[in-house]
């Protein structure tokens, strides 16, 4: 399944891409809502190759994801796969210049499931494929505002 996504905000380009790899404060973000990150030894900090293991409650049960990048190009594109037991995914954000003072954030996720229990929550995503992808634009919309004030707070 594949949904994609796409907000313009009144922030440069190259803030949007820092915050966006500002993984210290990801981390943060996601301990804060009750969710267990873990850095695995050996791995870079940020950037291609950076990796974190994460374990939180989805729908009532205990999951364990893998999220790694991939590939990026710095300040345009940023790729990380999603790796998962029952479910397999792609995440590309792309930030880019419409002006000086402006961008769009773009997002493309891609799960593809593991396993019979996985592709019934995939097929049941699609059957409702209109709020699940209104759900993700809301979400993608929120992260801007929050980039923008973070912005605003720091000019």
């Amino acid at each position: 399944m594949k949904l994609t996504a796409k907000t313009d905000l009144e922030v440069p380009a190259a803030v949007v891409f820092a915050a966006l790899i500002d993984t210290p404060t990801w981390e943060r973000e996601a301990i804060r809502n009750g969710v267990e990150v873990e850095r695995p030894p050996g791995t870079p900090d940020s950037g291609v190759g950076a990796e974190w293991r994460i374990r939180g409650h989805f729908r009532g049960k205990a999951r364990k994801v893998t999220l790694r990048i991939a590939d990026m190009t710095p300040g345009q594109r940023l790729s990380m796969v999603i790796d998962s037991p029952s479910i397999d995914g792609v995440v590309q954000i792309e930030v880019m210049v419409l002006s000086p003072r402006r961008s769009r954030l773009r997002t493309d996720l891609e799960i593809k499931p593991k396993t019979l229990a996985a592709r019934l929550f995939v097929n049941t995503m699609r059957l409702a494929k209109g709020r699940v992808q209104a759900r993700f634009e809301k979400g993608l919309t929120q992260l801007g505002a929050r980039i923008k004030d973070r912005y605003d707070r720091q000019a």
